[in-house]
């Protein structure tokens, strides 16, 4: 389960299956120094979304 504390780095890691839901939500730039080490909720405030929708659809996309 990917938490909102999770860096980005470690999610795309751990997770290949997340990198087109992070794109879908405006994150093109996932191997940049900044985006691998910003957790998943910092990363959704700086993006201006909400953290919690992000998750559900992290976690949505590892299911499958």
């Amino acid at each position: 389960m990917i938490t909102k504390d999770m860096m980005i780095g470690e999610v795309v890691a751990k997770y290949p299956d997340t990198v087109p839901v992070f794109r879908s939500f405006g994150m093109q730039c996932l191997g940049c120094p900044s985006a691998r080490n910003e957790s998943v909720e910092k990363a959704a405030g700086v993006h201006g979304f909400d953290a919690d929708r992000l998750l559900e659809a992290l976690n949505e996309a590892i299911k499958k």
